[in-house]
């Protein structure tokens, strides 16, 4: 089981925790509701109440009125024992409950952990919004202690995440404007819940997706079979780390709005409303497959109002919390991308420029001690003498890392432990830099 170190900040407030249902009415689901993924739940095979309890992400205390009920029906039965008590029982579907259960699935195939109610959702993202508090200098530099980051653009990072609007990071290419914008999500810090799924009147979303949540507690998102108990929390919320979702040129409009299944006949939340208590980084903005402009006009309303307006495939609209960080990265110059109107809209603009010699140093350095090669200074100058200086080639942040992978790569296809020595930084800058001026100005 992973564990978690959750750092507490002195001007932020525990986030409020979901509490757990004791009635059905709590739930925000009708009985009807929840006897439908009762019976979608169990089209997979026979099993204990407990873990359909467990799979649904509800007490088999509320579920059991409900199961007495469907064996009136006639649509389960009991094959078995696994244990003392109903919770025990082996349950299974009849032959018309399976018609039932078909019945259902043609309707809406989700199957999984209850969804709350929309209602639920949007007070609970309201709540952990005001819990955040302000972030000051050493809250921010919390999240960028791993990195070097100078001085000047962590002064300007701080009241860019303390107002909540649009950061835009420009500048040149591998200068880590990506990484800077994971540094702020962790600045955030703490944790904060999302639903597996959304009820809307009937309509299912998902929202909970582990590519762009990280769950802290193992035993949220765990398939073994355990006995559920009421416990402090509403567990069809799942804890996790404040998210960073990041995209690139394969942005389109549709990822921004509900994503609906035709087939399984459910909805995916987009992209923003899975950031949402989090960041949300574009990145390469300008290189995607929209123009600058039409996103803009999609967000027009969030940046401004910081609330969205989503639509179903019914075509009834939603209202739902826009509290996300959004930042856009580009190389590309600011002022080409965008007219005066979406710059606006952005009110931060940071330059992210090429790091000083000593800073490039400094990540040299830190990158040798991830990797557990011994540094040399003297590796350094000989990289600016040889490489940079004579052909005016700029310092890049990324640039240390790259070369000492290649070493260690080189090294290990030698059988060699890996090690720094002139020899394989030329094979690395050889490799790894372009053009006729790549060997240029050598001076041994």
């Amino acid at each position: 089981m992973q564990t978690a170190t959750v750092t507490n900040f002195p001007h932020t407030t525990p986030t409020p925790v979901p509490r757990p249902p004791a009635t059905i009415e709590e739930t925000g689901l009708s009985a009807d509701q929840i006897s439908r993924l009762f019976l979608k739940t169990l089209y997979a095979g026979e099993a204990s109440g407990v873990t359909i309890a467990e799979r649904m992400r509800l007490t088999y205390s509320m579920l059991e009125p409900l199961i007495e009920g469907m064996r009136a029906e006639r649509l389960i039965e009991v094959r078995g024992t696994v244990g003392s008590g109903g919770a025990g029982y082996r349950y299974a579907l009849t032959d018309l409950g399976r018609d039932r259960a078909r019945q259902y699935l043609d309707a809406n195939q989700y199957v999984g952990p209850a969804p709350v109610s929309l209602a639920s959702y949007v007070a609970q993202t309201l709540a952990v919004a005001e819990s955040r508090g302000h972030v000051d200098r050493e809250r921010l530099r919390t999240g960028f202690t791993n990195l070097i980051v100078a001085d000047e653009v962590l002064e300007q990072l701080g009241p860019a995440v303390n107002a909540g609007k649009a950061v835009f990071l420009y500048g040149p290419p591998g200068n880590g404007k990506t990484v800077l914008a994971e540094g702020i999500g962790r600045s955030l810090g703490g944790e904060m819940y999302v639903p597996y799924a959304v009820d809307i009147d009937g309509q299912t979303i998902t929202v909970f997706d582990p590519i762009c949540h990280e769950a802290i507690d193992d035993a949220d998102i765990s398939e073994q079979i355990r006995v559920v108990s009421l416990g402090p929390r509403d567990r069809r919320w799942v804890k996790v780390r404040r998210p960073v979702v990041t995209v690139g040129g394969e942005l389109t409009l549709d990822m921004l709005d509900l994503t609906f299944n035709p087939i399984a006949k459910f909805h995916e939340a987009p992209l923003q409303m899975k950031a949402n208590g989090g960041v949300f980084l574009v990145d390469d903005f300008g290189r995607q497959r929209m123009r600058p402009d039409e996103l803009l006009n999609r967000w027009i309303v969030p940046l401004e109002s910081r609330v969205d307006y989503l639509t179903l495939h019914n075509g009834k609209k939603i209202q739902i919390p826009f509290d996300v960080l959004i930042i856009f990265a580009t190389n590309l110059d600011p002022a080409k991308l965008a007219d005066e109107a979406f710059l606006r809209r952005i009110p931060y603009k940071i330059p992210v420029p090429d790091p000083t010699m000593e800073q490039f140093a400094r990540i040299f350095e830190m990158n040798c001690q991830r990797r557990h090669l011994r540094f040399h200074q003297v590796m350094v100058a000989y990289l600016h003498r040889r490489y940079y200086a004579p052909v005016n080639r700029p310092l890049r942040a990324c640039q240390p890392r790259d070369l000492l992978d290649q070493v260690i790569a080189m090294s290990r296809f030698r059988g060699e432990a890996p090690n720094i020595s002139r020899e394989l930084l030329d094979a690395a800058c050889r490799a790894y830099f372009v053009g006729e001026d790549r060997d240029a100005g050598i001076v041994r």
